[in-house]
């Protein structure tokens, strides 16, 4: 019988699990795939120029490629592995990581048995929970109620990929009502159509509740809005650096002061959706095959619209 291998969605996961001697070996994944340009094929040199180059761009952040192959060789080797267990949340953040993962292992034609371990909603919990939130004792009782996934997730998970790292994310809306393994895929496709800016706002949903939060609550600082905003994101999962930039990026919004942040006359008619603010919030970020700002969620049509300045 071969060791077990397990993927983590991050180090702090995998030192959790060390330290509670989950036995087996660990691959730790640390990209955030959910923003910035993707391609299909993964293990390539394209691939990884592409995320270095928006890492760069974006957050100033260094893509280790050393750490990023080191973990990969570990799929190098997987005859003395009997089973990969995957361990995701339940959010987009994580989702797109999965099946990114997911979509490595058809390209290395792994046929091992694969297991999902995701956490959500947990019995006794008011709130979703990430893994890293869980006690020992939840965390283990997820491992052990582990999903097996069947060769339609495995499908599932690839043709997925294959459309985030496409042209035409309409494709995903056949999914967010069809049966699968995964529990929380449903509200993830539709946290991630409703992050392009909405047709009449401009604003994303996660934007439109910044600038909800804003506007009820007593706000004092850009950390005390961050600090909400973490905890009421709801199916994104998004980290301190993601949501820090979108304050920025809507600080256009903002009347601050020294200890108060409220809206301005932009900021509550964004909220009123009575003018179209995407060009002002200018987030032309990509999403894996496809620019933000190429695209407007349509609420009535339920479906993104190509905006009409690149529509031709």
């Amino acid at each position: 019988m071969g060791k077990t291998l397990h993927i983590t969605n991050g180090q702090v996961l995998t030192d959790y699990l060390t330290e509670l001697e989950v036995e087996g070996d660990f691959l730790t994944w640390h990209e955030m795939l959910c923003e910035g340009p993707t391609i299909a094929h993964i293990d390539s040199n394209e691939f990884i120029s592409l995320r270095k180059k928006f890492l760069k761009d974006y957050y100033d952040i260094e893509l280790d490629e050393n750490q990023f192959k080191t973990e990969l060789k570990k799929l190098n080797d997987v005859d003395r592995y009997s089973e990969i267990v995957l361990w995701f949340e339940y959010d987009l953040f994580c989702h797109i990581n999965l099946i990114a993962v997911m979509s490595i292992i058809h390209q290395r034609e792994i046929k091992l048995p694969l297991y999902l371990v995701c956490s959500g909603w947990v019995d006794g919990e008011t709130e979703l929970k990430g893994l890293g939130e869980l006690n020992k004792k939840q965390l283990l009782r997820h491992y052990v109620n582990k999903i097996e996934m069947t060769p339609a997730d495995r499908d599932l998970a690839i043709s997925l990929w294959r459309i985030y790292s496409g042209k035409d994310h309409n494709l995903f809306k056949p999914y967010i009502v069809s049966k699968s393994s995964f529990k929380y895929l449903s509200n993830c496709l539709k946290a991630h159509l409703t992050r392009f800016p909405d047709s009449k706002s401009g604003l994303g949903v996660l934007e439109k509740n910044i600038l909800d939060i804003v506007k009820t609550k007593d706000i004092k600082s850009r950390n005390h809005l961050l600090g909400y905003i973490l905890n009421y994101q709801g199916y994104y999962g998004y980290g301190d650096l993601q949501i820090r930039r979108k304050i920025e990026h809507l600080s256009y919004f903002f009347n601050e002061a020294e200890d108060r942040i409220t809206l301005n006359r932009m900021g509550h008619e964004a909220v009123l959706e009575t003018k179209n603010y995407a060009n002002q919030i200018n987030n032309a970020i990509n999403f894996g095959g496809i620019k933000r700002l190429d695209f407007q969620f349509d609420r009535t049509l339920n479906k993104l619209v190509k905006t009409l300045s690149n529509a031709n």
